[in-house]
């Protein structure tokens, strides 16, 4: 069965309205605090609904032949705004450090420019620990923002939080550097 042919980056492109929308339910829900967790709970929701679009979008691209550079180009941007905006809305809330916040966020929008800069030599697809850092960001985002504190406690679920949180950061710039190493090693095979 065919599907057609902008599907993929449509669904790509839904992430960003679900990163806006998911960022405004997690922030109206920490100003009126456990009173509604409702607000957390929807947040929460459509994170995971939002990032589970990534792999469907990438599976329908290349399930019918039908990847293409704006796919290539704006999935990771839309990731980038969906994770954003949940790693913004937590450290707004004072439940994830600013300082890991702004070493993600220099090295994820420093890469977009990046390569949005140089989309029209050629597009830069996300290298394999890129994959593995948005799937690890992703999880501990996901724990981050559902409130599981209220089934395993504060503490247990504090602990586990800092430390997929650790991870997502040290990923982010173990990634970063892979990426600016493989850019160099490019442009001196390229002269």
């Amino acid at each position: 069965m065919a599907i057609p042919r902008q599907l993929p980056n449509a669904i790509t492109v839904a992430r960003i309205p679900l990163a806006v929308l998911s960022l405004i339910l997690l922030l109206l829900g920490g100003m009126l605090g456990d009173s509604n967790l409702a607000l957390r709970w929807t947040a929460a929701i459509i994170f995971v609904v939002g990032m589970s679009t990534d792999w469907v979008d990438g599976y329908l691209a290349r399930r019918h032949d039908i990847v293409s550079d704006f796919g290539k180009l704006w999935d990771p941007i839309a990731d980038k705004f969906l994770t954003g905006a949940g790693f913004i809305g937590l450290a707004i809330l004072g439940e994830v450090w600013w300082w890991m916040v702004v070493i993600i966020l220099i090295r994820e929008w420093g890469i977009t420019v990046h390569r949005l800069m140089i989309a029209n030599e050629h597009v830069v697809a996300a290298a394999w620990m890129g994959k593995i850092k948005t799937v690890v960001q992703a999880i501990a985002l996901s724990w981050a923002l559902l409130p599981f504190w209220l089934l395993i406690g504060v503490q247990a679920f504090s602990v586990v939080s800092l430390v997929l949180m650790s991870l997502a950061v040290l990923l982010t710039i173990a990634s970063g550097i892979d990426y600016v190493v493989a850019q160099v090693r490019g442009a001196r095979a390229a002269r």
